[in-house]
């Protein structure tokens, strides 16, 4: 799932008003953690919900153990509206205290004084935290939130598909011998199917294309410590060199509408119209899930592989995941820390890590990267990129540029033109928003 931020209105001028109201407790952090009587307020994603509960059941218990008194109101939301649920509430007097955000999401709300900061040194394993994740919590050397869990794209696959139509059992480990695979594929199944896409990538999907300009070893922006500033450099010839590599794969493969994005890709593999896609390790649960538009049909033929990229390499992946932050404003936050510290401990890793959800950390990572299960998308993660840890990065605009450039590309306009123009927005909303 793309989560986009949706930007708060005057939410600068409203945190850095309640930034000063935040506080450790007051007098109440003063008293016997038996006398404490607060209510503790937590968000976090369905997805500990139905993935989860019982770590969040017994981290509550621990919790309770120690603060007999403090009521822990876990309130379950979804990505689709978190965003703009959680600007709301913070602008008004029913905000939480602790909050889930997805990765991409934390710089908008570090900017805005949304908040606090926190010592590493109260959490475990943050001296292995996953870089990745750590940078976006990350901002002028001091730490706003926690990482807690990390996810990378990977290939999914049908195996069956693969097999009748290239004879091999499983993902090809070089993308040319990758691509050989989905030429036969397409001429077994193009035959009674036009629309079918052995490789089915949308044009406009960024997280992909830019994956390629990673393997490039291009980048979108570039911090110059000449002039102290972020640079758009999309024009470069390294990043110019994977756009058009992703361009040349959506027009050879994509048999459907090349203009989409990725949103409903995992359907289009449900319903059997693409044998490969290059999505979220979870993804591969979507395409099965028959309460989700799924098809458990497909059960036991959908599995999931590193995705070769150019030049013999794996394709660098972008990481993904979620953090944990103690909102500004809370008056308990104290009490949002230890909460926090006891649901990203290493005993709380080690139930994630359990349920093929990658940890925080490297140290728990490891025994991932062996796994049948989690090895494609564990040993993604140490390599995977992130957007620029630009002040500004997460708007939705610039998500937008992205999409819109490739978009471009796709409808006559040259990768040289369109990365210019595209550098030259970026550049504007940078230097607008820093």
């Amino acid at each position: 799932m793309k989560r986009k931020l949706v930007a708060a209105v005057g939410a600068v001028a409203m945190m850095a008003s309640v930034a000063a109201c935040g506080s450790d407790g007051g007098s109440e952090s003063a008293k016997s953690p038996k006398d404490r009587k607060e209510t503790l307020t937590v968000w976090l994603m369905v997805d500990a919900q139905s993935t989860w509960p019982e770590l969040v059941k017994d981290v509550n218990a621990q919790f309770n153990k120690k603060y007999p008194g403090v009521k822990v109101d876990v309130q379950y939301q979804q990505w689709a509206d978190k965003a703009k649920k959680l600007d709301t509430a913070l602008g008004g007097d029913k905000f939480p205290d602790v909050v889930e955000l997805g990765n991409t999401e934390t710089m908008q709300y570090i900017l805005n004084g949304a908040l606090a900061e926190i010592d590493p040194k109260k959490y475990q394993n943050s001296d292995t935290w996953i870089q990745g994740l750590k940078d976006t919590c990350s901002f002028e050397g001091k730490q706003f939130c926690v990482p807690y869990y990390a996810g990378a794209r990977v290939a999914i696959y049908n195996t069956e598909m693969l097999k009748k139509g290239a004879g091999v059992d499983k993902l090809p480990e070089t993308e040319d011998e990758l691509l050989a695979a989905m030429d036969k594929v397409s001429a077994e199944y193009g035959k009674k199917d036009k629309r079918f896409s052995s490789l089915y990538l949308p044009g406009r999907y960024w997280y992909a294309a830019m994956s390629y300009v990673a393997a490039y070893d291009g980048k979108i922006a570039e911090y110059d410590e000449g002039s102290k500033e972020w640079k758009a450099s999309l024009s470069s010839p390294e990043a110019q060199k994977g756009i058009q590599h992703f361009i040349d794969l959506v027009k050879k493969y994509n048999k459907a509408d090349q203009t989409k994005d990725e949103q409903d890709h995992a359907n289009v593999m449900a319903n059997e119209k693409a044998a490969l896609l290059y999505g979220n390790g979870w993804e591969s649960g979507s395409v099965i899930d028959g309460k989700n538009n799924g098809n458990p049909k497909l059960e036991g033929k959908i599995l999931t592989a590193g995705m070769p990229g150019p030049n013999g390499k794996a394709l660098p992946s972008f990481i993904g995941g979620s953090d944990l932050a103690v909102t500004s404003k809370s008056k308990v936050a104290d009490l949002g820390e230890e909460w926090i510290s006891l649901f990203t401990s290493e005993k709380s890793m080690e139930v994630l890590a359990s349920k093929n959800i990658l940890p925080n950390n490297t140290k728990q990572l490891e025994p991932l990267k062996a796994k049948p299960e989690t090895a494609p998308i564990a040993n993604a993660v140490p390599d995977a990129w992130f957007t620029p840890i630009a002040p500004g990065w997460t708007s939705i605009e610039k998500e937008e540029v992205l999409e819109n450039m490739l978009l471009a590309i796709l409808k006559g306009d040259s990768v040289e033109a369109a990365t210019k123009a595209a550098d030259a927005k970026i550049n504007e909303l940078i230097n607008q928003e820093s």
